[in-house]
């Protein structure tokens, strides 16, 4: 089986490795050779939106997929009659979209904060009169590890948010005052097989996912709320893969923030941490193979690595510590180059050796 991933970062790395136990082999296509993706599996490159190189790549493959979700959806929609491309293009066509993403939560009865459209300064106006103060400003389109963003937490700071982004569509959301960040993780298979692996807790720092702990629900009853969101959008786009939802906690209610139709960071502890991770499941939906079970071995916390890797003598000498190096070959500001995981017995064990992987960073 031969699966074209668009996209070669690190998570096309650590899916491409997830396959090969399975027989599944997974081809690459990005801008450059030099990627995380490129060193585990044949690559080819072009730009994202050359339709006829991406169909000569597809074309070789017998499904297709995505490990970004910034690939133009019109550059998807074309090769649909080559191959089965997994998940949909319309699902990751409304997870580009955070207008269309609000939306499509309000729709299907999911919380998620108070929200507006803005277009004009005009908009923004109104919108903060509707909503509120305090309340964030974000880019429609492109914002990701919290980029496209100003929190506007008092009436001077309108215009400061509109010069920083101003000009692009954007939308206006309510400032939710969360107690903690949870992420579920969640595949749907070809045939309709459904799987949820339990909510992780995720700490971010300037935006950029730091930290995961997880089992993280403290009452089952977030975990079935979680659950039944993240599947009714499965349902809605018939989708097969893997699908993460973002939710703040605020006084024991799921607020949902947003969605990604891939495998997700703050999943990664799945590799050490369950019975199967989110990378195999995905390659399992997506290829017609059942799906693996998605509990979890014990008690795991994942660490990522920003901007630098601590040194692998030093980070290995931890007991029990899995260390994953994405193989990046420049080292910046900003820039995640690997995560480490640790899998205990118990909470608090897990939560002592997280302590200690802290210092790692």
């Amino acid at each position: 089986m031969k699966v074209a991933v668009i996209g070669a970062g690190q998570l096309g790395r650590m899916l491409a490795l997830s396959g090969y136990p399975l027989g599944i082999r997974c081809e690459f296509y990005d801008r450059s050779a030099d990627t995380p993706g490129g060193q585990v599996g044949p690559i080819a490159t072009g730009e994202f939106d050359d339709i006829a190189r991406l169909a000569t790549f597809a074309a070789r493959a017998d499904v297709l997929t995505f490990d970004w979700e910034n690939i133009p959806v019109s550059s998807l929609e074309p090769l649909a009659g080559l191959v089965p491309i997994y998940p949909q293009p319309g699902a990751l066509a409304i997870a580009q979209d955070r207008l269309l993403e609000k939306t499509l939560f309000r729709d299907l009865g999911i919380p998620t904060p108070a929200f507006a459209p803005v277009d004009l300064r005009s908009d923004l106006e109104a919108a903060v009169e509707r909503i509120g103060i305090p309340g964030v400003l974000k880019t429609r389109r492109l914002g990701y590890d919290g980029k496209g963003q100003a929190r506007i937490m008092k009436r001077a700071d309108i215009d400061a948010a509109w010069r920083q982004l101003g000009g692009d569509a954007l939308i206006y959301e309510g400032f939710v005052r969360f107690q903690r960040e949870v992420s579920l993780v969640a595949v749907r298979s070809t045939k309709g097989e459904f799987a949820a692996y339990p909510l992780a807790e995720n700490v971010h720092r300037h935006g950029i996912l730091a930290e995961t702990r997880a089992p993280a629900a403290r009452r089952a009853s977030l975990q079935r709320a979680a659950e039944k969101h993240v599947r009714a959008v499965l349902e809605r786009f018939r989708y097969v893969g893997v699908l993460a939802m973002e939710f703040f906690v605020e006084g024991g209610t799921l607020i949902a923030n947003e969605m990604a139709p891939r495998v997700h960071n703050s999943g990664h502890w799945t590799i050490e941490g369950a019975q199967t991770s989110q990378f195999e499941n995905h390659l399992r939906a997506i290829t017609g193979l059942p799906l693996g079970s998605t509990a979890a071995r014990g008690h795991s916390a994942m660490v990522n690595f920003v901007g630098r890797m601590p040194a692998p003598s030093r980070a290995l000498a931890m007991p029990g510590l899995h260390l994953h190096d994405y193989g990046k070959s420049e080292a910046r500001p900003g820039r995640k180059l690997g995560h480490a995981t640790l899998v205990a017995p118990t909470a608090r064990a897990r939560d002592a050796a997280l302590a200690r992987m802290r210092r790692l960073t």
